[in-house]
């Protein structure tokens, strides 16, 4: 089997999860009452509420902790967590490295290049 048809079957085997996942999903409803669907729905609301809340004490608390570490330039360890401090990252501009060693040949020893990856993707 080739890449194309393998992509073609796992893209049919992700379509077939989710038929089950519907499937199951409307078999859920079949056996929900409207009476239980409506507390389902006012526990999901008040849930969301009491979330919301939360999560923006934590992306407040988050934003403060990582601006903290980083003017004390050091990693800080918690009890659970810890905020770890990293140094700048260096980038270069490689396509003009790479015209330049053209000229400069012995830079070649310099330059390192990574193994490929694949990711999926719809398309």
């Amino acid at each position: 089997m080739n890449i194309t048809e393998k992509l073609d079957q796992l893209a049919d085997m992700q379509a077939h999860a989710d038929v089950i996942r519907l499937h199951f999903n409307d078999l859920r409803a079949k056996i929900l009452t409207p009476e239980i669907k409506q507390q389902l729905d006012d526990l999901d609301a008040e849930m969301n509420t009491a979330l919301d809340t939360l999560n923006g004490g934590i992306t407040t608390l988050t934003a403060e902790i990582k601006d903290d570490v980083l003017k004390s330039g050091a990693t800080v360890k918690g009890a659970s967590l810890m905020a770890v401090w990293n140094k700048g990252r260096v980038s270069w501009d490689t396509k003009s490295l790479d015209g330049y060693m053209v000229a400069h040949p012995e830079m070649t020893a310099f330059r390192k290049e990574g193994e490929p990856s694949v990711t999926i993707r719809k398309v």
